[in-house]
């Protein structure tokens, strides 16, 4: 109730709106960029999910022109710069990672970090979206629970020899979600998304997932804690 509430208040087309809009709109867009440039990279490194992989990639880039057209029915501009500056680290982490063939960490980043973030974004903006954008975010959410599934499936067949790896690269990248999500805490709010439902969506999410892969509850408590330390 108190998101249509919040809905039934917002101006999609005010100047406030709209500039918080250039931002989120911008990190959705990069964000499936990144992620159709990472599908890609993967692919490389594992040959024989190629196919799989460049799927997954083509999908990502569909995603992509969707948030597009989200931008241009608002008459919205997005900020590109601040986007990849927001993804900076994550990007930097992925390229480091795959220049060293650590598939396990590309892995992480990719199919349960970026992928959680998104499906937790998306699960939050739904309910306060404007019509057009609904439409294109619902159909793109369904797709991204196939992504996560990827990794989810592919690191779980390989559980014991990647765990160590698996810790480690949670332990680097974690944190770096919450400097994201406080990053954009206030434009968020203006889209009336918070980042309290934000961050819970995405503990769920992304426990869910490392749960799926084999870690046990009191692993997961501990994982988690890496990142809470940065919020």
């Amino acid at each position: 109730m108190q998101q249509l509430a919040a809905t039934s208040e917002l101006d999609f087309h005010s100047d406030t709106y709209k500039d918080a809009y250039s931002r989120i709109n911008a990190i959705v867009i990069e964000g499936e960029q990144e992620a159709h440039e990472n599908y890609i990279r993967l692919a490389e490194l594992l040959p024989e999910h190629k196919d799989d992989l460049i799927r997954l990639s083509k999908m990502e880039s569909r995603h992509k022109k969707g948030f597009e057209a989200c931008g241009r029915n608002l008459q919205v501009t997005p900020d590109m710069q601040f986007a990849r500056e927001f993804f900076a680290e994550l990007h930097q982490n992925f390229q480091h990672a795959a220049a060293e063939g650590q598939v396990t960490t590309c892995l992480l980043i990719q199919s349960l970090i970026i992928e959680c973030f998104a499906i937790a974004a998306y699960n939050i903006y739904i309910p306060v979206a404007d019509d057009f954008a609904r439409k294109i975010t619902e159909g793109v959410v369904k797709d991204e629970y196939s992504h996560l599934n990827f990794g989810e499936v592919w690191l779980k067949d390989h559980f014991k020899e990647v765990k160590d790896e698996l810790e480690q690269a949670n332990r680097q990248n974690l944190p770096i979600v919450w400097k994201m999500l406080n990053q954009v805490e206030e434009d968020a709010r203006t889209l009336a998304m918070e980042k309290e439902a934000l961050v819970e969506d995405f503990m769920i999410q992304y426990g869910e997932a490392l749960s799926n892969i084999g870690f046990s509850p009191r692993d997961l408590m501990r994982l988690s804690a890496y990142g809470l330390t940065a919020a």
